[in-house]
């Protein structure tokens, strides 16, 4: 059975998680169909693509695979993870991608869907960013990714509290597009896919490639590059994140000592 079924209507395309069984989770085979989703929609000239779960989700996706990270020693998320292949296709896609939204957004599902170009979900939607509580360490795209959708005193409390806030509270900072009611959901989006695919595709295209270098346009010197890759190295050495991984795969609640 696919995790990820791919129609298309016209000139618009619409991806769906359909892993239920695993709560949508970005494991790298969903991943791959993902991406091979996004590779048919730009041979086909697709000028917008829908990202959604099935409808009535409690779960939009519950993010990585845990189960697949390493247990220590290894950097869990490097160039080659599977979530940093699909953020990188998602930006680099000729034509807007919009994150359709029902149910919960569990940690880096949180960055997938921050990687669109517009999100739409339903008033019961929540978004909780959740590395620390498992005690992995975020990559600098990954951050970068957070920076540049919400203010950093929200990245801040998403980051450092892992609890999760509601569509309603982004979406009047602007982090989110547009709260619509649940029965009214597809409507709206798919109003708002044909709207931006009846315009210059070529015009679109051009723009949001110039949006994704502006968006990255942050001057970092190599010190303090060396200096943050330093630091991740510090927490998936550590005890900590070994004890996060095991908790996880155990069912149970970490037990944390900043070792």
């Amino acid at each position: 059975m696919p995790l990820v079924t791919c129609s298309i209507d016209h000139k618009v395309a619409t991806l769906t998680l359909d892993h239920a069984a695993k709560r949508n989770c970005l494991s790298e085979a969903l991943v791959d169909e993902l991406i091979a989703g996004l590779e048919a929609c730009r041979a086909a000239q697709i000028r917008c693509v829908v990202l959604r779960a099935q409808p009535g989700t409690s779960v939009w996706s519950a993010g990585h695979d845990v189960s697949e990270l390493p247990e220590g020693g290894r950097d869990p998320l490097g160039w080659k993870d599977p979530l940093r292949k699909l953020v990188r296709e998602i930006e680099a896609f000729p034509a807007p991608v919009i994150a359709m939204i029902e149910g919960s957004v569990w940690g880096g599902a949180c960055e997938t869907v921050f990687a669109c170009d517009l999100i739409v979900a339903t008033p019961e939607s929540t978004f909780a960013a959740t590395p620390a509580r498992h005690g992995v360490p975020y990559n600098v795209t990954g951050l970068l990714t957070f920076f540049n959708a919400a203010h950093a005193r929200i990245a801040n409390e998403m980051l450092f509290t892992a609890q999760p806030i509601p569509a309603m509270r982004l979406e009047r900072m602007g982090i989110i597009n547009h709260v619509v009611a649940a029965d009214d959901l597809e409507e709206f989006t798919y109003a708002t896919a044909r709207t931006i695919a009846k315009n210059a595709p070529l015009s679109i295209s051009v723009m949001k490639e110039q949006l994704r270098i502006l968006a990255g346009a942050h001057s970092m010197s190599p010190h303090d590059f060396e200096r943050i890759q330093g630091l991740r190295r510090v927490v998936y050495d550590s005890s900590d994140y070994a004890e996060g991984i095991r908790a996880f795969k155990e069912k149970r609640k970490p037990e944390f000592t900043g070792e």
